[in-house]
């Protein structure tokens, strides 16, 4: 098999279109979180704390900034998208749990399992 058709099987697997879908959708998930922390989480925790904004918190050493708002901007991000994330799996787990719970109707029986099982009890008798 050539290194192209090789490829050509293994990017198109289900799990990999999966896997690309969901770093899509976690890169555009995580934008949005980060913009909900930058634009509204963090100026309300700024007023809160008299006016102070964590993007202007830094230490100078020497001619080095040590931007340590900036840090704890991408902290409060991580902690919502885990959180989040924790939210979804554990719904996800909640209706696995209630699927399998339902214990599916036994399937209902040909015509001929019905003339054997009358045949077995015939026989019993």
């Amino acid at each position: 098999m050539s290194m192209m058709k090789e490829f050509k099987a293994f990017a198109m697997r289900g799990n990999v279109m999966d896997l690309a879908v969901g770093v899509i959708i976690g890169a555009a998930f995580g934008k949005i979180v980060s913009s909900l922390v930058d634009n509204i989480l963090m100026p309300i925790i700024g007023v809160l704390m008299q006016g102070m904004k964590f993007q202007d918190l830094m230490i100078k050493v020497g001619d080095a900034e040590i931007k340590y708002g900036l840090f704890i901007g991408s902290i409060i991000d991580f902690i919502i998208i885990a959180f989040v994330i924790f939210l979804m799996i554990k719904a996800m787990n909640r209706m696995m749990k209630k699927e399998e719970a339902a214990p599916s109707a036994p399937p209902v029986p040909t015509k001929d399992q019905q003339l054997l099982t009358e045949i077995r009890d015939l026989l019993k008798k």
